[in-house]
């Protein structure tokens, strides 16, 4: 299996391309715990992004830093 390994550019051109869209955000948060989020990439920033949550009833905006790709802290399904 190989494993490619994002630049930072990568991220930030492939995120790019789909703000607006709804994606699905894996969060690991350690130790086998994982959330899952149905969000739409909202803004991006030079070291962050933002997204909001697309639940109905409780929106929400988190952000999260392109590091957090690169190091596999988060996996996004486009």
């Amino acid at each position: 299996m190989k494993t490619t390994i994002l630049t930072l550019e990568e991220v930030k051109q492939k995120l790019n391309e789909n703000i607006g869209n709804r994606v699905l955000i894996k969060h690991n948060l350690g130790r086998n715990k994982i959330e899952k989020y149905h969000v739409i990439i909202k803004e991006l920033y030079n070291y962050v992004f933002t997204v909001e949550t697309d639940e109905t009833s409780n929106k929400e905006l988190k952000s999260f830093s392109y590091t957090d790709i690169i190091t596999k802290t988060i996996k996004i399904d486009y």
